[in-house]
Formats: structure tokens, C-alpha cells, sequence
């Protein structure tokens, strides 16, 4: 248990609770969630779900960003 806390804390730490941060994060292991989708359930080739893959995340990226600036400033004051 102890090593979970150090371990939850050093990554506290590194990644910190900046929305960008957290968005960089959300978009990188959407990508990857969207390439194993894209390519198990429509079974495209590699190279249309890697286009598939990068932007659709990235556009939910901006949209991650966008929404938890606005509950931050909203419900952190």
C-alpha cells in the first residue's frame, strides 16, 4: 500500500491537475483505444485506422480541454 501512495504521488507530481495535461494524456490513450477499435471492429487496414485513430481523438482533445477549463473556472473559485 505504501508503494501505491509514493508511486500516486510522484505521478501527482509529474503530471500535476493542469487541463492541458490531462487532455494530452486522454488524447494519447484515446488514440490507441481508436486504432485497436477501428481495426477490430471494422477490420480497415492499418493505414485508415491509424488517420481514423489520430483524428478523431485529437478533436475530442480540444474538446476535453475546453470542457474541464470550463469546470474549473466554474466550480473552483
Amino acid at each position: 500500500m505504501k508503494y501505491r501512495k509514493e508511486i500516486f504521488d510522484r505521478l501527482k507530481k509529474i503530471i500535476g491537475d493542469s487541463s492541458l495535461t490531462l487532455a494530452v494524456i486522454y488524447t494519447i490513450g484515446h488514440i490507441i483505444i481508436a486504432i485497436i477499435c477501428v481495426r477490430v471492429i471494422t477490420g480497415a487496414p492499418l493505414n485508415l485506422a491509424l488517420v481514423d485513430a489520430f483524428v478523431e481523438p485529437i478533436i475530442n482533445g480540444f474538446w476535453f480541454y475546453a470542457l474541464h477549463r470550463l469546470w474549473r473556472l466554474k466550480y473552483e473559485r
